[in-house]
């Protein structure tokens, strides 16, 4: 208790705000008790949400990882922006030994624009030191993109959201500029390679991804004093499958809850291991998530640092299915229709909380915004006009807004989108919200739904509204820009 009161007032504050930003992993918009959830204990986000502010109707950039997390990055949704998809690099790469198991030689995804600046270099270059721990998906490795050549200082976890499939994979990739890394590289988990990477032996491995990222992510906000800010990243890639963590009290407790539960027969190709107690497994992921955001907030306060930083927590897009998942019996989709890679509502539209105390007011929020948002907020907090700064003087350079203003309980300065808008190319989709209006295209075809009064998008209005259908189009080929990567079927 000493140490925690000399702490509060030994740290020498800076003038702008830390931000940790803790974005999780295919976790629906009803996953949260905050957010409804019922069967699922999250004690610490919900004490976040009811010190803070809970959105109601945020989105995500796209409906999966690699292109939403791009839109938090880059400020552009997937219209504009490099990164529109899952793509990969890896499957051709070559095979390299770990102890008795098989890997790529290079792993990674679609890079982003190295032209293109992007969120971590706009904080160091303002004069934050940035840390990213958790899943990267912005770059290949050896690419032109990744964390050390795109401003982060700190980085520990998976450049590869496939590898990421492992909660005890073979390695992790590190850069550290404080260890004297010059370059990402892997760190083999020794004591892991022991033992086979799927099916019989793979429960011996002992060193779980997840609580290692997360213990690098604690140390790092350790070292941060408050002289210099700070900006925290914290990827982790809990709940997406696999359906995989350690035996302790966590999931015992949801076992002996889930008494009848579910087994999954495992996808050796998408490493998703075979799962017993899916159920269990599924819940005490989001938990041990939840205990995971508890003990950050404990470390801002116990290092002084609580009231100047603003703590977010928020999804890259909706609930999954995947390894054994089964989100029909969560509830998980609050109310909302589709899932992970659908642009229907259930597919990005997700959990967002801000915590800043004595700055962002407790409130339930309605406010629209979209992850391309974050990144003029994120400056507008710091007091850094990014159009001026990186625009180039190219007013569709960024398609969001910043909502600060929201943010501050003063939502009568806010402005608000003319749009939101949504493409992805592995379902051949693509969306616009405007208002209450939402146009979902699907392979050319238009459905029209009015969100006031069918959240579940059930009663298409495309026939009955063709005017509106027309104006909404129109944005889409106004906003739409060719992509040779990531292709879509624009609306007929």
């Amino acid at each position: 208790m000493l140490a925690s009161i000399f702490a509060a007032f030994s740290a020498k504050k800076s003038d702008k705000p830390n931000i940790v930003f803790i974005l999780c992993d295919d976790m629906g918009y009803g996953d949260l008790g905050c957010y409804g959830q019922k069967y699922i204990e999250t004690p610490n986000i919900d004490r976040m949400a009811s010190e803070g502010m809970r959105f109601t109707q945020a989105y995500s950039g796209s409906p999966v990882s690699a292109p939403s997390r791009a839109c938090i990055m880059t400020g552009q949704h997937t219209g504009h922006g490099e990164v529109r998809g899952n793509k990969e690099y890896w499957r051709d790469s070559g095979e390299v030994r770990y102890g008795v198991n098989t890997d790529y030689a290079i792993v990674g995804q679609h890079p982003y624009d190295p032209n293109r600046v992007i969120l971590p270099e706009i904080m160091k270059e303002n004069g934050y030191t940035t840390g990213m721990f958790g899943k990267w998906a912005g770059g290949y490795e050896g690419s032109v993109s990744t964390p050390d050549k795109r401003g982060v200082d700190e980085f520990f976890g998976y450049i590869c959201q496939f590898q990421a499939h492992l909660y005890y994979p073979n390695f992790l990739n590190r850069y550290s500029s404080r260890l004297g890394d010059t370059a990402t590289i892997r760190v083999t988990l020794e004591e892991n390679i022991k033992y086979p990477m799927y099916g019989d032996g793979y429960k011996k491995r002992p060193q779980y991804s997840a609580d290692l990222i997360h213990q690098c992510a604690l140390q790092w906000i350790d070292q941060q004093t408050g002289e210099q800010p700070f900006y925290g990243l914290l990827t982790y890639t809990l709940p997406h499958a696999e359906l995989a963590q350690p035996n302790d009290s966590i999931l015992k407790m949801y076992k002996q809850r889930f008494f009848t539960d579910k087994t999954w027969g495992g996808d050796e190709g998408s490493r998703y291991n075979p799962a017993v107690h899916t159920h269990a497994e599924f819940a005490a992921m989001i938990t041990r998530l939840d205990i995971y955001v508890g003990e950050i907030l404990e470390k801002l306060r116990e290092k002084g640092l609580d009231e100047n930083t603003i703590v977010i927590f928020s999804s890259d897009n909706g609930p999954h299915e995947e390894g054994g998942a089964d989100p029909e019996f969560f509830g998980r989709d609050g109310c909302l229709k589709g899932l992970k890679r659908s642009c229907h509502e259930g597919g990005i539209r997700v959990p967002f909380i801000v915590r800043w105390p004595g700055h962002v007011p407790v409130a339930v929020n309605d406010h629209q915004l979209a992850f391309y948002d974050i990144l003029p907020t994120f400056c507008d907090l710091i007091g850094v006009n990014h159009i001026e700064r990186y625009g180039e003087n190219r007013k569709d350079y960024f398609d969001g807004l910043s909502f600060k203003s929201t943010l501050l309980g003063k939502d009568k300065h806010q402005k608000n989108h003319k749009f939101l808008y949504w493409e992805f190319c592995e379902t051949d989709q693509i969306a616009v919200r405007q208002g209450d209006w939402k146009l979902f295209i699907e392979k050319g075809k238009c459905h029209l739904y009015n969100l006031a009064d069918d959240i579940h998008e059930d009663c298409d209005l495309a026939a009955q509204y063709p005017d509106r259908v027309e104006d909404m189009k129109r944005i889409v080929f106004e906003q739409h820009v060719e992509n040779p990567y990531f292709k879509v079927t624009m609306p007929q």
